[in-house]
């Protein structure tokens, strides 16, 4: 048996109980404030990347794969890809499920992917692939995304979106560092310019 490993998964297991419970306290406490000054619509941005030990090429082909994201990303049920640039989703958020569609609007590959949504809470971002060199690859995650529900409002104030951007990330950098080479790969273009904009 690997002791540190074992003691390494239940401390993780003990920060996710501590910081659920805080989370628990500080949207309780959210709430009443919202429902004092009435939840504003105000857009929120989360940036974050992280370095993976895969050439930028594995890095990007596994992305690819959407159908693939529940198994790194915790709060993720299912991705159907109805077509090249369009996605179904379904999700919860703060235990809340929910629906949307999105599409892609550029794809390049060892490049970048960005998306927008198309219902649901308006939401849009880009995932961006830079090689290190070697089997180095640094993964950058930024998105922009507007809360509309108090549920989503507490979320975005407790910052859990940027806490489960993270944890989506390191998932991903295990799973494809273990696994070590992708499950497989869509290297089709998507033209676009610019940052892509939520019209809904």
């Amino acid at each position: 048996m690997n002791l540190s490993l074992t003691l390494s998964k239940k401390e993780d297991q003990m920060n996710r109980l501590v910081t659920l419970a805080a989370l628990a306290v500080g949207g309780a406490l959210i709430a009443k404030q919202l429902k004092r000054n009435g939840a504003q619509k105000n857009s929120s941005s989360v940036k974050e990347s992280i370095t993976v030990d895969v050439p930028v090429r594995t890095a990007y082909d596994q992305w690819t794969q959407f159908e693939d994201f529940p198994s790194f990303m915790d709060s993720v049920h299912s991705i159907k890809q109805l077509d090249d640039k369009r996605l179904h989703w379904k999700a919860d958020v703060m235990g809340k499920p929910i629906e949307w569609d999105a599409e892609i609007v550029q794809q390049i590959p060892d490049k970048r992917i960005s998306w927008r949504s198309t219902t649901g809470t308006p939401n849009s971002g880009t995932v961006s692939f830079e090689s290190l060199g070697g089997n180095r690859t640094r993964i950058t995650l930024e998105m922009t995304y507007t809360p509309e529900s108090t549920v989503e409002s507490i979320g975005d104030a407790l910052g859990a979106v940027r806490i489960e951007a993270v944890g989506n990330l390191k998932r991903f950098k295990e799973m494809i560092e273990s696994r070590g080479h992708e499950t497989g790969a869509w290297r089709g273009t998507i033209a676009g310019q610019g940052k892509p904009a939520v019209t809904h």
